[in-house]
């Protein structure tokens, strides 16, 4: 049964959800207060002037707003793997191997506003390897799933490579880009450190036309000094169609840097029916390790 969808507020652990976009069924496990950027909200003309020629991801000033961790039911993955990549929380391993990097499959972070509620009277209501490990029944509570100690411990524990903490949003000719980088961690390498990340982009087609994504050309700036330009067809092998009907597309790629720090920019070349092409801006957006504003739950070591 579908429930309205809260304006004000935040969902609770166990509200099972389906997802606006990609239409798969969720449910929530918990929030994470994120600062987005958005560089499509206007801004004071003081501001514009200072802002035109920063690549900066600090020009843009950051809101809060809320996105959720959530668990996709395995049933619905089939059907979104061509839309997205049933997004994988990936993460490096905590032993010697450096170059060993872990996925748990079917974690996807949603924004507030992609959540539609529903509750529903089964007992199992979503199929995920985690569900019965993370959540139990409880007819008492509204909704009536409920965080067990295994959950929270698995979130405090995991919380460095866990965290959202940015979100950098732009619209270039009604397409929308939206990335979200994740630190993922320092290792070891021939006596230099490798400071890792994920980041999470999502293409969205505002618009009726149909498009189709061709090329990808990044700009990865060190805080070693360091520039590297990077150009390639497609993503992740893929050159995705956006149509009224299949509007989004959501992937997931890694980066490393010899640096604790780094920016990253640039552009992908659409394509529409008639042969011409378009750049759309990919939104500049910084690769911060946690070590200088966050520190690792205590007992917790790269």
């Amino acid at each position: 049964v579908f429930e309205a969808p809260k304006q004000h507020g935040k969902y609770e652990t166990g509200q099972l959800f389906l997802h606006s976009v990609f239409g798969y069924r969720g449910i929530v496990l918990f929030p994470w207060q994120a600062r987005l950027y958005d560089r499509d909200v206007a801004s004071p003309v003081t501001e514009k002037s200072e802002n035109v020629a920063g690549h900066g991801s600090k020009e843009v000033k950051g809101k809060t707003h809320t996105y959720y961790q959530v668990l996709i039911d395995a049933r619905d993955c089939p059907h979104i793997s061509q839309r997205s990549q049933t997004e994988a929380v990936t993460f490096l391993a905590n032993h010697d191997d450096s170059r060993a990097l872990y996925a748990i499959p079917g974690l996807d972070y949603v924004s507030h506003e992609d959540i539609l509620p529903y509750s529903s009277t089964d007992q199992v209501p979503i199929q995920h390897e985690l569900f019965e490990r993370f959540l139990m029944y409880d007819q008492t509570k509204v909704p009536p799933f409920v965080a067990r100690d295994t959950l929270c411990a698995w979130q405090e524990k995991n919380h460095p490579w866990l965290e959202l903490s940015d979100v950098h949003r732009e619209t270039t000719e009604n397409i929308r880009v939206t990335v979200i980088p994740f630190y993922m961690g320092m290792r070891e390498a021939q006596n230099s450190h490798v400071y890792w990340w994920r980041y999470c982009i999502r293409l969205e087609n505002l618009d009726s036309e149909v498009v189709q994504l061709r090329e990808r050309h990044w700009r990865i700036f060190s805080l070693s000094g360091t520039l590297e330009t990077v150009r390639g067809r497609g993503v992740v092998g893929r050159e995705p169609v956006l149509s009224k009907e299949q509007p989004a597309f959501q992937y997931s790629s890694h980066v490393s840097l010899q640096a604790s720090s780094g920016h990253m920019w640039g552009t992908f070349r659409f394509e529409r029916p008639d042969g011409s092409h378009f750049d759309v801006r990919i939104p500049p957006f910084s690769l911060e390790s946690n070590k200088d504003e966050k520190t690792p739950p205590s007992g917790l070591h790269w």
